[in-house]
């Protein structure tokens, strides 16, 4: 189903695309650097409405997302293509799709809300590839979804525009890759912004979004100590209590010429965020380690233990501490 775009203007016989922070501006017959948006005519056209290339359900740890709804079940969905190209990717093969991707199945809102339901989750995750390039069929699916009850997140780059977090509004979490904190990093490896990334993350905070960011660290390319403790302190500048993940890299598509990121380097840039005063310090994409767990970070009782992608004992009181009755950025699902 090709729809026209929800977020565009006319511009002397251009169209100046605005549901990513690229703002491509294409003349007639052109496509944003997205690959599913064309300019026909002076009107933007979208192609990728309502293909899939992918639903799953997973635990909302999977996303990860360890604060937003923890133990709950979210019905995943991605498509195709990006407006990224991360040397790194690890979901290459649907993120350097077209539209010619051999297994996309269409479907319609409706759809979503039947799988959701059929497959007894708690939300939706658009999720796989970036879902800003999915801006009009997750916001109509999310709508409908939201109407009985069920939450929606976004897994992302960080690169929706300003008009699309507005247009939105039924975004209830995201977790944003902070992939660096370096403009050369994205420049070289992602093709992108880091301050259009950054200014995503704060019009998200200031619109009320429940945020959690990872950070995937890549030995000898962000995993400077220096760049990781300013990280950590404009975060702190903005809010203290979005929760990090700290995940360990593993080679994949055109980066297998790097290791494996040390655990030691993990645990040390928990301690620079920690120090600069992160509540929510985690380490990813490592099974069993101790900083999976949520701690108080007023008094470090253990709030919620974890193994991998499940959670083995929750002891809340409600959204606060039961040790010491420190509240908690944690949402949780009602009773």
């Amino acid at each position: 189903m090709i729809v026209e775009s929800y977020l565009y203007e006319k511009e002397n016989g251009h169209v100046r695309c605005m549901t990513c922070m690229h703002y491509c501006r294409l003349k007639d017959g052109q496509w944003g650097i997205c690959r599913v948006r064309k300019n026909e005519g002076g009107r933007l056209f979208v192609y990728n409405y309502g293909l899939v290339s992918s639903i799953h359900l997973d635990p909302i740890e999977k996303k990860p997302f360890h604060n937003f709804m923890p133990g709950s079940k979210s019905l995943s969905f991605g498509g195709i293509s990006c407006n990224f190209r991360c040397q790194h990717c690890q979901n290459y093969s649907i993120s350097f799709a077209d539209l010619n991707f051999p297994y996309l199945q269409e479907i319609k809102p409706e759809d979503v809300l039947e799988l959701v339901r059929k497959y007894d989750a708690d939300g939706v995750s658009w999720t796989y590839n970036e879902p800003s390039i999915f801006h009009e069929f997750s916001l109509d699916s999310s709508k409908l979804v939201k109407e009985h009850d069920y939450y929606v997140n976004y897994v992302s780059n960080g690169y929706m525009s300003h008009e699309a977090i507005e247009q939105f509004d039924v975004l209830d979490a995201i977790n944003v890759d902070v992939k660096a904190f370096r403009e050369e990093f994205y420049r070289k490896i992602c093709k992108a912004k880091l301050d259009r990334v950054l200014e995503g993350v704060e019009h998200l905070n200031r619109k009320g979004v429940f945020i959690e960011i990872t950070y995937l660290i890549i030995p000898d390319l962000n995993d400077d100590e220096k760049e990781i403790k300013e990280f950590s302190e404009w975060l702190v500048n903005l809010n203290p209590r979005i929760p990090v993940h700290f995940s360990r890299f593993h080679p994949d598509h055109e980066m297998l010429d790097k290791p494996p990121t040390p655990i030691k380097t993990l645990e040390r840039a928990v301690e620079i965020a920690k120090n600069a005063g992160i509540e929510y310090v985690y380490i990813g994409n490592v099974w069993g380690h101790k900083y999976e767990n949520t701690y108080c970070p007023n008094c470090g009782h253990l709030l919620i233990e974890r193994e991998g992608f499940y959670i083995r004992k929750m002891d809340l009181n409600g959204d606060k501490c039961p040790n010491c009755g420190y509240r908690q950025n944690i949402i949780l699902q009602s009773s």
